[in-house]
């Protein structure tokens, strides 16, 4: 079956659509536990499971596009970014998580307009690794299940935030070796 060209692409930028939206339903009520709160998180998981089906669809179909490996790790900063920002501000995550998660993230996607030009930095194994921890770990944080299953819930969601920080720190040197190594290797090669 042929899919129209575009179409991952389209679900990447709809990602990036849903951010504001997710983080207004995070936050309208202040983050009680209630329908609102709900809604955000399904809404955030839904738009994160995306990440793979856009990337799945490309590679399937030979579809992959310079604009899709640029887009689909900036809609996954704009959305976790916005998760991240949004907990912060309800006083549920704190802000030196926030700050340390968000420098990492803007870093990588400045130097990716840097080297644009140059060449496309596609998200590595270790970027979707940590996206992929960050996705669990703001699921958890989001959910409001500590109604549902009690206080225990916060320990988890203590343990795979920590697991995604440690992953976005390193996974950001490992972006910071790898380019490194490659320039050297242009400047020997050149």
């Amino acid at each position: 079956m042929e899919i129209p060209r575009q179409l991952p692409n389209t679900i990447t930028i709809v990602r990036i659509l849903c951010a504001p939206v997710f983080l207004w339903l995070l936050l309208a009520d202040g983050g009680a536990d209630g329908a609102l709160r709900w809604w955000a998180a399904a809404l955030f998981i839904v738009a994160i499971a995306t990440d793979g089906i856009d990337g799945y669809l490309a590679r399937k179909h030979h579809i992959v596009t310079d604009l899709g490996k640029l887009l689909d790790p900036i809609a996954d900063k704009v959305l976790t970014g916005f998760a991240f920002i949004g907990l912060s501000i309800l006083g549920e995550l704190p802000w030196w998580v926030t700050i340390v998660v968000l420098i990492r993230e803007i870093g990588i996607t400045v130097y990716r307009f840097m080297v644009v030009s140059d060449h496309v930095l596609a998200a590595a194994w270790m970027g979707k690794l940590k996206t992929l921890a960050q996705g669990v770990a703001l699921s958890l944080a989001l959910l409001p299940l500590w109604t549902l299953v009690g206080e225990w819930i916060f320990w988890v969601n203590g343990v795979t935030m920590t697991i995604a920080v440690v992953l976005t720190i390193a996974s950001g040197i490992d972006y910071i070796v790898s380019e490194v190594r490659a320039a050297r290797e242009k400047r020997t090669s050149s």
